[in-house]
C-alpha cells in the first residue's frame, strides 16, 4: 500500500493541474472572434487610382510602385475570387508607397461589411507588401464591430492587369468585457463567406 503522503501528494498534483485547466478554459470563453474569407475585386485606374506618382527607386516593375506614390481605392469585396459572385462589403482607403524598393506601403483602410449577422466597418491600419504576406492589424470597428480587434491577411490571387484579386482573411476578436455582452451560445463564431 502506497504511503499516505504520496497520496495527498498526488491530490496535491491533479487539484493544481485542474485549477490550471480551468482558468484557461476560462479565459477562452471571455473571447468572442470571428473568422472568414473575403475576395478583394481592384481594377487599376477603375477602382484604384494613381493619385501622385513618387521618385523612381531601382527595378519599378508591375508589382512595385515609385517611393511615394499614393494610391485611392474602392473595391468590392465578394464571397468568391469570382467577381460576379455576392457582395459582401466594400474596401475604401488610401496607400502610400514607403520602400525605395516599391513593394511596401503604408496602408490606411475602412472596409464595411454586410455579413449574414453582422453589419458595419472595421478599420486596417499597417504597412504591406505587395509580393509577401503580412497580417495587418485591425485597429478598431463601428455596429456590430465595435471595439473589435485582431488583423486581416491579405494575399495576391490573381493579377491579370489591369484586374487584381486579394484573397483577405479575417481574425476578428472582441474584448471581453464587449464579449460579456452577447449571449453564451454566440461566444465562437466561424463565418464561411457570408
Amino acid at each position: 500500500m502506497a504511503h499516505p503522503a504520496l497520496h495527498l501528494y498526488v491530490l496535491a498534483i491533479l487539484l493544481l493541474a485542474l485549477s490550471f485547466k480551468a482558468t484557461s478554459t476560462h479565459n477562452r470563453r471571455g473571447l468572442k472572434s470571428l473568422h472568414f474569407t473575403l475576395y478583394q475585386q481592384e481594377a487599376i485606374n477603375k477602382t484604384v487610382y494613381l493619385i501622385v506618382k513618387g521618385v523612381t527607386g531601382p527595378d519599378v516593375s508591375p508589382s512595385a510602385s515609385p517611393f511615394g506614390s499614393l494610391f485611392v481605392n474602392q473595391d468590392l469585396l465578394t464571397i468568391s475570387p469570382n467577381s460576379s459572385s455576392k457582395v459582401v462589403g466594400v474596401a475604401e482607403g488610401a496607400s502610400i508607397t514607403s520602400s525605395l524598393d516599391g513593394l511596401t506601403n503604408i496602408v490606411m483602410e475602412k472596409i464595411t461589411l454586410e455579413l449574414k449577422h453582422y453589419k458595419g466597418s472595421v478599420s486596417v491600419l499597417g504597412t504591406a507588401h505587395n509580393i509577401k504576406v503580412i497580417d495587418l492589424p485591425v485597429v478598431g470597428g463601428t455596429g456590430d464591430f465595435m471595439f473589435v480587434q485582431g488583423y486581416i491577411k491579405p494575399s495576391l490571387l490573381t493579377f491579370e492587369n489591369p484586374n487584381i484579386v486579394y484573397k483577405i482573411e479575417f481574425h476578428l476578436y472582441w474584448p471581453s468585457y464587449v464579449a460579456n455582452h452577447f449571449s453564451h451560445s454566440d461566444r465562437s463564431s466561424t463565418v464561411n463567406g457570408v
